[in-house]
């Protein structure tokens, strides 16, 4: 090993390399410490947010393994932001650009740095896409941790959780329930650290991660606030010196076979539509060639099999309970439905790990296989004069699968908002945000806010909704997002006009306007780009967007 690891970090032990040395020995480090491979700690560690205020300590566990293993560990942080506060605000613009803010600064870092090693944990949404983008990026040895799901809320008995605080608004605009009673779901909806707790981005994110093979098993269901989660950084910290001493690098594991993986559970879970989308940035990190229509074949095959907030009834710590996502995994490798050869973080293939795992319990969280929730998965891909490069809709615990109705046209999710609540919309009406892409927000805001108070109102299953916005992963009713090419980029939604019939339809897959090619011509001679008068992080990031088809890659 420690001929290996000389090699590994030869930067530092050249005779030249003295002045380096002498500003690491600073900190602590001997000469025995040179002769081990440094090993950087990316902690997302932040007290804006109860998906991260815990990972303080979850980074000092990773160190502790690094070090245990014989690994020279050194903990650096990069930012965060918090989805569920921001939601519904102008801020929510900056949150899918964080996930770009934090790949760059963790590849910084480590390139920096020069370390040979990096372990890094995430908490709230965008960490686990952008911890994963500089792990592509960078391709030194690396394992990622999540730092968890949240508990479930309790109310007489009854699980909550922050989806149900969104959904009260509405309930409350509505008359269904009184100020006590929002107060009530506001004051225990969230009871501690950790992610929310639902199949919500956080939750498919690390799933889709340990289903790649970039999470030790069982990462991404142990709860924040366990035991278990301690010790899977601890895990982590040592696993990192196996992959260096075997030389297993991310492009080694992140194959096209292991996005594909990671896609299937994302379907047998029911995962948030934001899987799609980050899924393909970080498949282009590592020059995977992975498109939209990847998810439409695979989900073709794969059943949907929890039952899981937000179309379901149970959370992230049910599944946990009853063998958590490993023992989903297993399932699907016997049916047939994962690559088990794939290489992993252990340093042994999928197969490999899963073949001392229990199978499922009885519990609450999975129902069967045969009698699935959907026979397919409910990530649908659509297409058609309205989204010409696709969109995506989560077709999950509905009952209709498709609508047909009149456009109600809004340049704002606080627009539409306003008019949900002064009860402006009817049943029948297909709601379309639209200048909210990753260009026109900038930045592709999250609406979980409108559609929560649509469904809260009684309305989620009488109205549509389309927009080149995205959705949070607690979303659910008849809604469509990614639409590409976005509004600001003079995609058809732009020329959209009130009172023009659009078409959702799951089962043709189709997302269509009743407006013909040469109206749409005619249109588009009088269109204009809005202007967006902007400066700093959300300048740079309008002009560097790619389009939600590619993922909103910004290199």
């Amino acid at each position: 090993m420690e001929n290996n690891a000389k090699k590994r970090s030869s930067v530092f032990n050249d005779v030249n390399r003295a002045p380096n040395r002498a500003m690491i020995r600073a900190m602590g480090i001997s000469d025995e410490d040179f002769k081990k491979p440094f090993v950087g700690i990316a902690s997302t560690w932040s007290e804006v947010t109860p998906c991260n205020m815990h990972i303080d300590e979850l980074a000092r566990k990773a160190k502790k393994g690094s070090k245990e293993g014989g690994g020279t560990p050194f903990i650096f942080n990069t930012i965060t932001v918090s989805d569920g506060i921001s939601m519904g605000t102008e801020g929510m613009r900056f949150s899918l650009p964080s996930r770009e803010v934090i790949a760059d600064s963790i590849e910084t870092v480590i390139g920096a740095q020069n370390y040979d090693g990096l372990v890094a944990i995430g908490g709230c949404d965008k960490n686990m896409p952008g911890c994963m983008i500089a792990i592509g990026r960078l391709n030194v040895p690396s394992v990622f941790v999540y730092g968890g799901t949240i508990r479930a809320g309790k109310i007489d008995g009854k699980d909550i959780d922050i989806v149900s605080a969104f959904e009260a608004v509405g309930k409350y605009n509505n008359d269904d329930i009184d100020r006590d009673g929002l107060h009530k779901i506001e004051c225990n909806a969230c009871p501690g650290a950790g992610s929310c707790g639902g199949m919500y981005t956080a939750n498919t994110m690390a799933s889709a991660i340990e289903a790649m093979g970039m999470s030790l098993p069982g990462s991404s269901s142990n709860p924040a606030e366990t035991n278990e989660k301690l010790e899977d950084c601890e895990a982590a910290g040592k696993a990192i010196m196996n992959l260096l001493n075997k030389g297993i690098t991310p492009k080694d594991i992140m194959t096209k076979k292991a996005f594909e993986n990671a896609i299937t559970v994302v379907m047998a879970l029911g995962g948030s539509t934001n899987a799609v989308l980050h899924l393909l940035a970080i498949a282009h990190t590592v020059d995977v060639p992975l498109d939209i229509d990847d998810f439409e074949r695979i989900r073709q095959h794969v059943p949907h099999i929890a039952d899981l907030k937000p179309s379901g009834r149970y959370v992230m710590g049910d599944l946990s309970e009853i063998g958590g996502v490993p023992a989903v995994m297993k399932l699907l490798l016997e049916k047939g439905l994962l690559h088990g050869d794939c290489m992993t973080v252990t340093g042994k293939t999928i197969e490999e790990n899963l073949a001392e795992v229990p199978h499922l319990k009885e519990g609450q969280g999975i129902i069967s296989f045969e009698n699935p929730k959907r026979k397919t998965g409910p990530l649908v891909i659509l297409k058609g004069n309205l989204a010409p490069e696709g969109a995506v809709a989560k077709m999950s615990g509905l009952k209709i699968k498709s609508i047909t109705g009149p456009a109600r046209v809004f340049d704002s999710e606080q627009e539409a908002t306003d008019a949900v609540l002064n009860n402006e919309i009817n049943s029948g009406d297909i709601i379309v945000i639209r200048y909210v892409g990753p260009k026109g927000g900038p930045g592709m805001a999250e609406m979980l806010s409108i559609t929560a108070i649509v469904v809260g109102k009684g309305l989620g299953e009488k109205v549509g909704l389309i927009t080149d916005g995205r959705f949070s992963g607690g979303t659910h009713g008849l809604v469509v997002g990614h639409i590409s090419p976005e509004a600001q980029a003079g995609g058809p939604i732009a020329l959209i006009r009130e009172g023009d019939m659009i078409t959702i339809d799951s089962e043709t897959q189709e997302l269509t306007v009743d407006v013909s090619e040469e109206e749409f011509k005619d249109r588009a001679k009088n269109w204009t780009a809005p202007e967006q008068n902007l400066r700093g992080t959300l300048a740079k990031y309008a002009r560097s967007v790619a389009s939600a088809s590619k993922g909103a890659i910004t290199d």
